[in-house]
């Protein structure tokens, strides 16, 4: 008999439903990390399942996706408005995590959505050690801070300025040459190699900046939008309004991909220094009251959604697409 899984995606964990024979079994909760995904795997690999259905929401779903893939399991990635109007038509009066799950699986079986194909092995390696880069590069900033605080003081002993440039100078070699690696990857690619060509365009982003950003946009969706991209990378303005007593100020949310948002941090601060249509979007909002890091948020924002475009359409980054000339006139 066929077994349909369902699979319910939040941001700490996924609810698992397995249908069978026109019954749903009861809700099997996983957490989403790496472990929870190995005791999810081993449950499904019992299950034997003829299809696994989960939504493309938010960014949980795709480690997820590619780890049941690797593990020789049947997964189908469905649109979310598909399932919305399939729940609608189901009369789905409920809505839980539980009985998501439940339709998802019904979903599979009734719809037969077709298998998901995750990134290429070079995308997923590149964007592995894009993320170890950015992880060194974190610690090495780190390094120079605990450097520059030890050298402040008249009384450091020498030994202790020379062990924290030795462990800078050991940073520097790894990044080196996990980057030479990664920029081996994307010469494999002509595609990739182009879309690097692009963004090295921008003011402020040299290769290293280029090549991690490339690491975590290169495996999401073509179909994603430029808002869908933002809200990957926690660049998403968040409102809090509710009734009269609650009216909380705009902020980030931050729910997202904090590698691309360390990664465009330095080329928005160049830019706002260097590029005068960026200078001038970042002044008018400043006058209007933003504080410096909103409006260097914004233009974070503004340089991601840039960055995707020289993806989608394969041209060079341009600001004069991004930014007002009306801000160059005040």
């Amino acid at each position: 008999m066929s077994v349909f899984v369902g699979v319910d995606i939040a941001a700490k964990t996924f609810d698992l439903v397995n249908r069978k024979g026109g019954k749903a079994s009861k809700v099997e909760s996983f957490s989403q990390s790496p472990q929870g995904h190995a005791k999810a795997i081993k449950r499904l690999h019992n299950l034997k399942p003829t299809l696994i259905t989960m939504e493309a929401t938010g960014i949980y779903y795709f480690d997820l996706a590619v780890a049941l893939v690797q593990a020789g399991l049947p997964v189908a990635v469905i649109n979310p408005k598909s399932f919305h109007h399939f729940a609608k038509l189901k009369l789905a009066g409920s809505k839980t995590d539980g009985v998501d799950a439940a339709l998802l699986a019904e979903y599979g079986e009734r719809i037969e959505p077709s298998l998901w194909t995750p990134p290429d092995e070079v995308r997923l390696a590149l964007r592995d050690i894009g993320r170890q880069i950015n992880r060194l590069t974190g610690t090495r900033t780190q390094a120079k801070n605990r450097l520059h605080a030890l050298q402040a003081k008249n009384s450091t002993r020498s030994l202790l300025v020379e062990d924290e440039q030795e462990g800078i100078a050991y940073l520097d070699r790894r990044i080196e040459r996990l980057s030479q690696a990664a920029l081996a990857l994307i010469a494999e690619c002509e595609t990739l190699s182009r879309y690097l060509t692009h963004m090295c365009a921008a003011k402020g982003v040299g290769k290293a900046t280029a090549l991690i950003v490339l690491a975590e946009l290169c495996v999401l969706p073509s179909s994603l939008k430029a808002p869908q991209v933002s809200r990957f990378a926690g660049l998403d303005v968040r409102l809090t309004q509710s009734g009269s007593s609650v009216n909380r100020p705009a902020r980030l949310s931050k729910a997202g991909n904090a590698y691309l948002r360390a990664a465009l941090y330095m080329p928005a601060m160049s830019a706002v220094q260097h590029d005068p249509r960026v200078k001038a979007f970042y002044d008018a909002l400043v006058s209007r009251g933003k504080k410096k890091i909103q409006a260097l948020c914004a233009v974070m924002r503004k340089y991601l959604t840039g960055l995707w475009a020289c993806i989608q359409t394969e041209t060079a980054f341009d600001s004069a697409m991004l930014f007002s000339e009306e801000h160059l006139k005040a």
